[in-house]
């Protein structure tokens, strides 16, 4: 923005900020009001208060009505603001990422303290508001997903750490994040192969940019209409250290991916040239082809494989497989919010769990009990979740033993999912989510 002699564009923009911060604590400030009259509904249901319960259920499910409107417009205006600041892409990131993290944590306390609820004997008028409850945090969620989707389109070109990656899970998890949109017209077939032949080390934010560009414009050529994409990978040795992706995108429809002239797939175009990559594309009457090839460099030989792959195979061949109520499991969370909430979840389903607030309290809790599980945040003090997963692997190396490691984190912009699962983290799970998908993750891994 420019500055003129008088200063009053600084003044706006200060303005702006502080308006920003202001609705955002609001915001907050409602959901933990909302979320402790939802809380006390159920211990107020359990003495069979129920009037006063059905008091607090009105007033919660009010609240959060209100916290949905109050984000959706909220988010238009972050949307407006990125079209409009001419401040740099990464400033435009943290203020996105910030939002996404702070109204996470909450948001996803509210999502579980409304599926609590539910189960609970409510009268028909309460279950009647907690549905309408429940649907507004899920219109929450949706809301805060689409804005991390828009901040794939606003991401910086920087440089940034390699990790290591999977390929075909880096796609799949693109697919899945699409999808979480409110009106997804894209009808997705992913042609899947061995996930261990498609290890890359690099940048996964890349091709999640790449894609996403893809797919939106897919979805605004579509005419609100259905359409079928098929996506196809396959892989070719280039050289002892670099491999070629070539990344096949295929369409029911007459479709032009990347025009230049019309500005659609420029994010797209501009990422495949920095890359050193090449597209092409073709039409007919009733399909369209886009082919990208693009050079990914092999993991290092002898690095240990991070995801699925190596943990299941640890599982199966060297413990004993438990059930949930057998289970003894470490909850690593700074937030005693969010610790009891996550212990209202489990603790009628486990038989054991212990609570640590940081990443080197848990690395103290390990070297003093086994555990079969760890759930682990990601941004705490003292020592963050990614340190603490890779020096639980540092310990474990050449024990024979491996603890799996599910994240459970407000971390979840483009690439963090990743980052997660390359520093030796099993399975990732971002806020706000639901109580069963977190039961059948660690019946999973159990």
């Amino acid at each position: 923005m420019e500055i003129n002699g008088n200063g009053s564009a600084d003044y706006r923009v200060q303005y702006s900020r502080e308006e920003f911060t202001r609705k955002k604590n609001l915001i907050e400030v409602y959901s933990i009001i909302s979320l402790i009259c939802l809380i006390l509904s159920i211990v107020l249901l359990s003495f069979g208060a129920r009037l006063l319960s059905g008091i607090l259920i009105i007033s919660g499910a009010t609240l959060v009505i209100l916290v949905s409107r109050k984000s959706g417009a909220l988010f238009r205006a972050i949307r407006e603001s990125m079209e409009e600041a001419s401040s740099s892409s990464e400033k435009k990131e943290d203020v996105i990422s910030g939002f996404s993290h702070r109204i996470r944590e909450p948001l996803n306390n509210l999502v579980v303290i409304s599926d609590l609820l539910l189960n609970t004997e409510l009268q028909k008028k309460q279950k009647e508001l907690v549905e309408t409850f429940v649907a507004s945090t899920n219109n929450m969620a949706t809301i805060v997903n689409e804005l991390t989707m828009e901040s794939a389109g606003n991401t910086s070109f920087i440089s940034r750490k390699p990790i290591r990656y999977n390929m075909l899970s880096t796609i799949q998890n693109t697919i899945d994040l699409f999808r979480q949109k409110e009106k997804a017209n894209l009808d997705f077939i992913f042609s899947k192969k061995d996930y261990n032949e498609y290890e890359c080390s690099g940048d996964p934010i890349v091709i999640k940019q790449i894609l996403l560009d893809i797919f939106n414009t897919i979805e605004a050529r579509g005419s609100g209409m259905p359409v079928k994409v098929n996506i196809s990978v396959k892989k070719e040795k280039q050289s002892e250290h670099v491999n070629n992706i070539d990344l096949r995108i295929q369409t029911d429809r007459k479709i032009r991916f990347i025009d230049h002239e019309s500005g659609s797939g420029q994010l797209a175009s501009k990422l495949i040239s920095r890359k050193k990559g090449t597209y092409s594309q073709e039409q007919g009457d009733n399909f369209s082809v886009l082919n990208i090839r693009m050079p990914f460099a092999s993991p290092a030989s002898g690095q240990i494989l991070p995801g699925h792959q190596q943990s299941q195979a640890v599982v199966e061949k060297e413990r004993v497989r438990k059930q949930m109520k057998d289970a003894r499991i470490l909850l690593v969370e700074d937030n005693l919010i969010n610790q009891k909430i996550t212990l209202l979840t489990l603790s009628p389903l486990v038989s054991s769990i212990d609570t640590a607030t940081n990443g080197s309290e848990a690395l103290s809790r390990l070297k003093e009990s086994d555990y079969d599980l760890i759930l682990m945040d990601i941004v705490m003090p003292v020592m963050d979740g990614i340190m603490a997963a890779e020096k639980i692997r540092e310990m474990e190396a050449g024990s024979g033993k491996r603890v799996p490691i599910i994240a459970i984190t407000a971390n979840a912009m483009i690439g963090d999912r990743e980052k997660c699962l390359s520093a030796g983290i099993d399975d990732y799970l971002s806020k706000p989510f639901q109580p069963s998908v977190l039961v059948e993750k660690i019946s999973q891994l159990l």
